[in-house]
């Protein structure tokens, strides 16, 4: 399934005005502080107001402004991980990952099966009863996947989803998002070239709102665009 989306959106003097597209392998997106990585997954996600959106991903209209088109967030089927994954420390796990059908339309009870559902499918069911605080770094980062994967989404938006994690939880954690990530659309903000390589991932370099360079690893290494690109890949 394709996917793609043109954005552009205004935050005070901040314009993000970007365009970009994938299929059901991961596309990562790039760039330094304030580049506009976080403000574009928040667009897709219909979090932050557009001036103009198209997202369209395989038949299904997202957001449209020439349509007329603009599906609110619960009705998108985007699953959504932000920055330090958002969890509620309030809930246990199964309440974590079952608020993510919060609006579905389904009884408690279905919704408590589907999250335990998903936390077996992502080998995680001994956690369901724990508290937030009791969990690693990593723990966090599967809890809010599957919190994210159990609306079932039609697109995946992960931000800096492992920039929390010390660095030999990160390398697991990149083989666990590599596995579960196969065959599904998903859009990764990241700062490590290593998440990208690891999701063999397509990469949009953000520079000041705009897309300075698209390419795999190896095109953006011979010919970076910038000393930004350079660095990041290592050229």
């Amino acid at each position: 399934m394709s996917w793609r989306a043109s954005i552009r959106a205004r935050l005070g003097e901040f314009v993000l005005d970007v365009e970009l597209e994938g299929d059901t392998r991961p596309v990562a997106v790039v760039g330094p502080n304030g580049s506009g990585k976080t403000t574009l997954l928040r667009a897709l996600a219909g979090a932050v107001p557009a001036e103009r959106a198209e997202v369209v991903v395989g038949a299904r209209v997202l957001a449209s402004t020439t349509r007329r088109i603009l599906k609110p967030m619960e009705e998108r089927r985007v699953g959504y991980v932000p920055q330090g994954y958002g969890l509620f420390p309030h809930l246990r796990v199964l309440g974590n990952v079952a608020f993510g059908l919060t609006g579905s339309g389904l009884a408690k009870g279905d919704r408590l099966r589907r999250a335990r559902a998903i936390l077996e499918d992502l080998n995680c069911a001994a956690l369901a009863y724990r508290k937030v605080h009791s969990l690693s770094g990593g723990e966090q980062q599967r809890v809010a996947l599957a919190r994210a994967l159990v609306v079932d989404p039609l697109l995946l938006l992960l931000d800096e989803p492992m920039a929390a994690l010390d660095v030999g939880t990160r390398r697991g954690v990149r083989g666990f998002l590599r596995d579960r990530l196969k065959g599904r659309p998903a859009l990764m903000a990241t700062h490590d070239v290593r998440d990208a390589v690891a999701l063999e991932a397509e990469i949009y370099v953000l520079h000041e709102g705009r897309v300075a360079q698209r390419g795999r690893v190896d095109a953006l290494r011979a010919a970076p665009a910038n000393e930004f690109v350079a660095e990041f890949v290592g050229a």
